[in-house]
């Protein structure tokens, strides 16, 4: 007997949606989707460090006072920082759940012929982790300033100078972006194909586009710590 039969009462069209496999995957590609704009104006934000202290450090204070006076001071990072969790928790959550459900109805004689699709999913899943270990670390760091050895509140040119000063942060960081290349790669184009935007004509531009968009946020992210090692940021 169904919940539906017990209670008299049948699920709304957004909780089934969410029990099915593709609602489920379609959450997943569009906080997927949302997470990657997010990266973009992430990436490129961070890039000011290149232009001095003065540049970044006007730009974390501008992010302040976005929508004032509509809007209170620090309320529009925090309105998109809650949108971004909740993001991260619905994409966390369906690809753990989706997962499962691969996993109990996978039977072991396909196990052979599902190799390289396996490896897409391994490598997504353990990306996943990293980055959800990553962004905790780099919260911690960057955002409450708790492990950071320079910890100066709105001085953020000072608090990444000071963050890659440290060879453990460095690898932690270059780990961690290296999986967010990866994922990107694999996340694009699973993301196209369930939200249709796939077919024989654009399949090879997507591909492009999930490839092109991997190596420009890895190579964007990366290139500050590598600055600061090699002294190019000081």
């Amino acid at each position: 007997m169904t919940t539906a039969t017990r209670t008299g009462r049948h699920p709304s069209t957004l909780a089934t949606l969410w029990r099915s496999t593709v609602g489920k995957k379609a959450v997943m590609a569009v906080t997927g989707l949302v997470m990657l704009l997010y990266l973009v104006a992430h990436m490129l934000g961070n890039l000011k460090v290149f232009f001095g202290p003065d540049d970044i450090n006007g730009y974390a204070a501008w992010l302040r006072t976005i929508g004032q006076p509509f809007l209170g001071h620090e309320w529009f990072l925090w309105i998109a920082r809650l949108a971004l969790l909740a993001s991260v928790v619905l994409h966390g959550v369906s690809a753990y759940q989706l997962s499962r459900r691969d996993l109990a109805a996978r039977p072991s004689k396909y196990v052979h012929q599902r190799r390289r699709a396996s490896y897409a999913t391994r490598t997504m899943r353990w990306g996943g982790v990293i980055l959800g270990l990553f962004v905790v670390w780099h919260v911690l760091d960057l955002t409450t300033l708790t492990v950071n050895p320079v910890a100066e509140h709105g001085h953020v040119y000072q608090n990444v100078v000071g963050t890659f000063g440290r060879w453990y942060s460095d690898v932690i960081y270059i780990v961690a972006m290296l999986a967010l290349g990866l994922h990107i790669r694999h996340g694009f184009w699973s993301a196209a194909q369930t939200l249709g935007a796939n077919n024989a004509r654009r399949d090879r531009a997507l591909k492009l586009t999930a490839n092109g968009l991997a190596l420009l946020l890895t190579a964007g992210f990366l290139s500050v710590p590598v600055a600061v090692m090699t002294g190019v940021v000081k």
